[in-house]
């Protein structure tokens, strides 16, 4: 019974390792407790007291007082400088307007004109011819190019040539450019007024007849300034004109390829203008011509309301205007004159009511499959 006892009684060995086992679990126990004390106390510090940045010191010095005064003084004088070219040219406008500039001379200039065969490019070719320039007539029509040659010569003025020429090839607007330079000479006005005008709604255009009004109407105009742009801005001298319309100037129902060929244009001539207005000692001038509905038989079936008012415009007119134009160096005209600034104020008001006014004058042209 004894000895049972004695076995059942822990001995020192014992106790030491019972002891040595209790201190690694409560070494372990607080060990834990005070990670996660540590990881709750850096959330709650980082959501209720976000750390502070501390901004180092930048290398650069801080701009002082007297480089901001130079700087504002800088800008103060160009904004003056910028109100007085815009005062200036306001005078010399309205100084125009009293004395009239005279016109250049195009006696002797080597005038190329696209679509001379018919219509206004025909009436240019006579009236420049009257004036002593040298023209040349450009048409996809051969007859109809020779015609106009011919009624040069029999008015007795300087003598015409007539290349044949489809504007719409490129390879071949390249190669009847350097026979016209060779027969000829450099050409100094261009006159890039070959068109054509399908009239019907815009679903009813074909693949093949859209892609032919944007290459006669558009890609045409890049092609004949590839080959006659060059010199001109070698020799620094000469004269782009081309026709638009103004269905360059607002939409039109039954024209919507025709109007984008148009705007187009306008948009490519404003962009040249820009473009070469940057060499400050340019000499090449840009035109623009929007004329309203010619009477050359283009404009199959016009719709107007007030003919009195707003009658088709008679071929010869319009050729004394755009010849004008472009001997005064005008950068964009309309024909007539007040339609330039009634696009203007038309395009202030509301869109409804530009709307009413359209219907209210109904000035349009008809479908020409009707």
């Amino acid at each position: 019974m004894l000895r049972s006892i004695e076995k059942s009684k822990p001995t020192n060995q014992n106790r030491r390792d019972s002891v040595t086992k209790l201190s690694i679990i409560i070494k372990y126990n607080h060990s834990a407790i005070r990670k996660r004390t540590k990881h709750t106390s850096r959330a709650v510090c980082s959501r209720y007291y976000p750390p502070k940045i501390i901004k180092m010191p930048s290398n650069q010095p801080q701009q002082d007082i007297g480089t901001l005064l130079v700087q504002v003084t800088q800008v103060t004088a160009d904004v003056i400088v910028v109100l007085l070219q815009i005062l200036y040219s306001i005078v010399l406008s309205l100084g125009r307007l009293v004395i009239q500039k005279q016109p250049k001379s195009v006696r002797g200039e080597i005038v190329l004109i696209t679509g001379a065969g018919h219509g206004m490019g025909k009436e240019l070719s006579l009236l420049y011819a009257s004036e002593g320039a040298t023209v040349v007539a450009w048409d996809i029509s051969e007859k109809t190019g020779l015609q106009t040659v011919k009624e040069i010569a029999q008015k007795g003025y300087p003598k015409a040539h007539f290349f044949k020429c489809d504007v719409s090839n490129r390879d071949e607007v390249l190669r009847v450019a350097k026979e016209t330079q060779d027969k000829v000479g450099d050409v100094t006005i261009l006159f890039n007024n070959a068109g054509i005008m399908p009239t019907h709604p815009f679903l009813e255009h074909t693949k093949d007849e859209v892609e032919r009004i944007m290459n006669i109407n558009v890609m045409a105009h890049f092609w004949t300034l590839e080959a006659f742009l060059p010199v001109m801005k070698k020799q620094n001298y000469g004269h782009v004109v081309t026709l638009s319309s103004c269905a360059g100037l607002l939409g039109i129902p039954n024209l919507v390829p025709y109007c984008c060929s148009k705007f187009a244009v306008r948009g490519m001539m404003e962009a040249l203008y820009q473009e070469f207005r940057q060499d400050k000692k340019n000499e090449v001038k840009f035109t623009t011509i929007c004329p309203y509905m010619v009477d050359t038989g283009l404009c199959k079936k016009p719709v107007i309301r007030f003919e009195n008012a707003m009658k088709l415009v008679d071929p010869l007119d319009a050729a004394r205007e755009i010849m004008n134009a472009q001997r005064l160096e005008l950068r964009e005209i309309t024909i007539p004159r007040y339609l330039y600034y009634w696009q203007f104020v038309l395009r202030m008001l509301p869109e409804k009511a530009q709307g009413y006014i359209g219907d209210f004058l109904s000035v349009g042209l008809e479908s020409d499959l009707s």
